[in-house]
């Protein structure tokens, strides 16, 4: 399945390449995004399907943290190698916008946690005990509705932020960026068929996912928040470290930060209100650890990026961040995937 799902990341990457040639960098970018969130998407409602809130809410958590400090950092750090000894410059004001939306996507996961603990703790009552799925689904309408308007944002009224800067260079990646090799339908066609194949793989991976956490030992936790967003993001960790290559960090930053914006934004709080269709009650309440998690890694990534130039130290301080956390849950241990001890 690992060795399947790699062989999608070039294809992927060749195809948003492709729809690049016709839509422009920012449209290309969010298409990128929005493919390679689709295995999340998908593993989102298998597990909902099945009663796995659990998965559901590590598998998101984990795609985040993924595209944040993995991705992100293993960009900026190969990056940096290849273009040593000099600062590769970005434009800082899409990050501002992302990790804006970013801060306001955990402050929203927030409030249930500190509502439940608030409660517990006798310091305030509520209305009923569902009180806090009833604040998760109000958050979640809010957070989509945030997420349309940073699309009109960037779209419509403040494209050119989102434009990549132009970076001299010795000219040799512009002989293969000349033309485009597939039609706009074609590439779209293959983007749509490997989505599909992408499905397939994602109902096995939640399947099989109790299974593997007995055989290996592991928590689900650990499975869910490092091990499948691995091989869920490969896709854009293949395509973002090719762009810091050529110092095109502006395309490298749309590709991490867009796709996690998008999953913190959007696919969060759409898994919360399709469960609630579904009957399912997954709220917002990621637990203290996983919050916490995401605040810290939200919080050292716009630091990292606030002056608008990186080298091979900031990829390396992200991916030391990510393995520090990746050893926090690997430590944990093993819980079933419906939350149970």
């Amino acid at each position: 399945m690992l060795l399947t799902k790699l062989a999608l990341c070039s294809l992927c990457y060749f195809d948003h390449r492709q729809i690049a040639f016709y839509t422009g960098p920012t449209v290309g970018g969010l298409l990128n995004a929005t493919f390679g969130n689709v295995t999340e998407v998908i593993i989102a409602l298998f597990a909902l399907r099945e009663g796995k809130i659990t998965v559901v809410k590590c598998s998101l958590l984990g795609s985040i943290l993924s595209n944040l400090l993995l991705v992100l950092g293993t960009s900026l750090f190969f990056g940096g190698l290849a273009n040593l000894g000099v600062e590769q410059p970005y434009d800082r004001k899409q990050a501002d916008v992302s990790t804006g939306l970013l801060i306001l996507g955990v402050l929203c996961q927030s409030m249930p946690l500190m509502l439940r603990y608030a409660v517990s703790a006798g310091e305030h009552a509520v209305n009923s005990d569902d009180s806090g799925l009833v604040l998760s689904r109000a958050c979640s309408v809010l957070m989509i509705l945030a997420y349309g308007a940073y699309l009109y944002f960037q779209l419509k009224t403040h494209r050119q932020l989102f434009e990549p800067q132009e970076v001299e260079d010795d000219g040799d990646d512009l002989v293969s960026e000349d033309e485009a090799v597939l039609g706009f339908t074609s590439a779209m066609v293959w983007l749509a068929v490997m989505t599909v194949i992408t499905a397939l793989l994602s109902e096995y991976v939640v399947s099989t996912i109790e299974a593997a956490s007995e055989s290996w030992e592991l928590s689900v936790s650990f499975i869910s928040i490092i091990l499948i967003p691995i091989v869920g993001n490969a896709a854009e960790h293949a395509g973002a470290i090719i762009f810091a290559f050529k110092n095109k960090l502006d395309i490298t930053l749309g590709v991490s930060l867009g796709s996690a914006t998008q999953i913190s934004m959007f696919v969060v709080p759409l898994s919360v209100l399709v469960a609630w269709v579904m009957g399912v009650p997954m709220d917002l309440d990621f637990n203290l650890l996983e919050t916490g998690s995401l605040f810290l890694a939200i919080l050292v990534t716009s630091f990292t990026l606030q002056d608008g130039s990186s080298h091979y130290l900031k990829g390396l301080l992200l991916l030391l961040c990510y393995a520090v956390i990746g050893v926090c849950f690997f430590v944990l241990r093993r819980r079933s995937a419906d939350g149970s001890n």
